[in-house]
């Protein structure tokens, strides 16, 4: 599910240290985040007005620019209270923000040492990624085509725009097949990650999910382990491969647009959303709602 932040009546973003009408917040065609992917982002949620885990969130941000080898000229605080303002300037409560850093246009080519470095920030209402009807029954996952790369090729933990070309090529394949997403093996045939998600498997009361190298060792996937070690529930990180999801009797994924959906189905595995899954889902419901 997705929604267009053009929707929102009242919109502002906050470019540059400036709050902007969304219709101003332009940037040149020849933009070099545009034509070489020199990108890094967040995708945040806040909820009844506080963003959860903001500061996580800014902080990864920054560490991304550099593992694209580009600073970015504000501080995890200054990013936190820009996100703060824009929620508040656009009136919302419940609601996705985005932060989004990338190189401008001084100078169009491979090499851009000397180019300004950027950073806007929108917020907008967007409810879960999947309907309630669809999270409680369990979503259906393909296989997807491409592969997730080897470390040694890109900088796989970084949340980079050029890493998610391979996630929306396999997510349009899947939505074409009827799924509702797909589900990546990585460089070596090991299951990994969903499009925008982490995935979750049960096993003999077991929580089991991908070790993430690799892989964008995402901030709901750290905090539903949290919960899960909380409850008393055995988290064990590893390598997975496709042939053990018959073994699974459980499955779901985690994220920031997705936060905890069960999974019905994965190619031919089928599962059924049980007691740990559902645990795990309204602790998680109960967490960033503040209760």
């Amino acid at each position: 599910m997705s929604v267009s932040p053009q929707e929102n009546k009242k919109d502002v973003i906050w470019i540059d240290g400036k709050l902007v009408p969304r219709e101003e917040a332009n940037i040149p065609v020849l933009t070099h985040g545009l034509h070489y992917a020199s990108a890094v982002f967040e995708g945040e949620r806040a909820y009844n007005g506080v963003i959860f885990k903001s500061r996580q969130h800014s902080e990864r941000l920054l560490n991304s620019g550099r593992q694209l080898d580009f600073e970015i000229p504000f501080t995890a605080e200054e990013i936190d209270a820009a996100k703060e303002l824009v929620l508040k300037e656009n009136g919302l409560v419940d609601a996705y923000i985005r932060p989004i850093a990338w190189r401008g246009a001084e100078a169009l080519g491979v090499s851009a040492q000397k180019n300004s470095i950027h950073l806007a920030i929108a917020a907008w209402v967007w409810p879960s990624y999947f309907t309630r009807e669809e999270r409680m029954k369990g979503i259906r996952l393909a296989f997807a085509r491409y592969r997730r790369p080897d470390p040694a090729t890109a900088p796989s933990t970084a949340k980079a725009a050029a890493l998610y070309s391979i996630a929306t090529i396999s997510k349009h394949e899947a939505e074409r097949q009827g799924y509702s997403d797909a589900l990546f093996l990585d460089w070596r045939g090991r299951v990994v990650e969903c499009t925008g998600a982490n995935i979750f498997f049960v096993k003999n009361g077991e929580l089991h999910t991908p070790d993430p190298e690799g892989i964008l060792n995402g901030i709901t996937r750290q905090t539903v382990i949290e919960l899960a070690k909380k409850r008393g529930i055995p988290v064990v990180e590893r390598a997975i491969l496709p042939e053990e999801l018959s073994t699974f009797t459980e499955s779901f994924v985690t994220g920031t647009a997705a936060e905890v959906t069960p999974v019905s189905e994965i190619g031919e595995h089928k599962f059924t959303p049980g007691e740990i899954t559902t645990t795990l889902l309204n602790d998680y419901e109960n967490l960033v709602q503040g209760k």
